[in-house]
């Protein structure tokens, strides 16, 4: 079993930053893919940023030149750097990561942090 344990969100105000962090542990052969999704109230929930074992990173243009996602691979834990946030901004973040198990890959989620942008 593998859980994904993040930490950092808050309250901040527009124009502020913020930082994510996702740890995964548990029976974890490889990282394939990391990475975040947001779901404000009433909004169905959508990519924000992934990053490969490669490096190769992938951003929604809501988000590009604001956010940065970075990894430490020795620590399995994936990190969001959020600035120039907006009230837009404003939702619960989930970490994803598709972890290589012995024989297969699978998805899995963090529980989810709040991240709220006043104006």
């Amino acid at each position: 079993q593998v859980q994904l344990v993040e930490s950092g969100g808050g309250l901040v105000q527009a124009g502020g930053s913020l930082r994510l962090s996702c740890a995964a542990s548990g029976r974890i052969f490889g990282l394939n893919f990391m990475g975040w999704y947001r779901q404000a109230p009433g909004k169905q929930r959508e990519l924000v940023t992934t990053v490969s074992s490669g490096g190769t990173t992938n951003y929604a243009d809501s988000v590009k030149g604001r956010f940065t996602i970075s990894t430490d691979n020795a620590k399995n834990t994936v990190y969001l750097q959020m600035n120039s946030l907006k009230p837009e901004d404003t939702a619960v973040y989930y970490c994803n990561a598709n972890v290589q198990g012995y024989l297969i890959a699978r998805d899995y989620w963090g529980q989810g942090t709040q991240v709220t942008v006043s104006s």
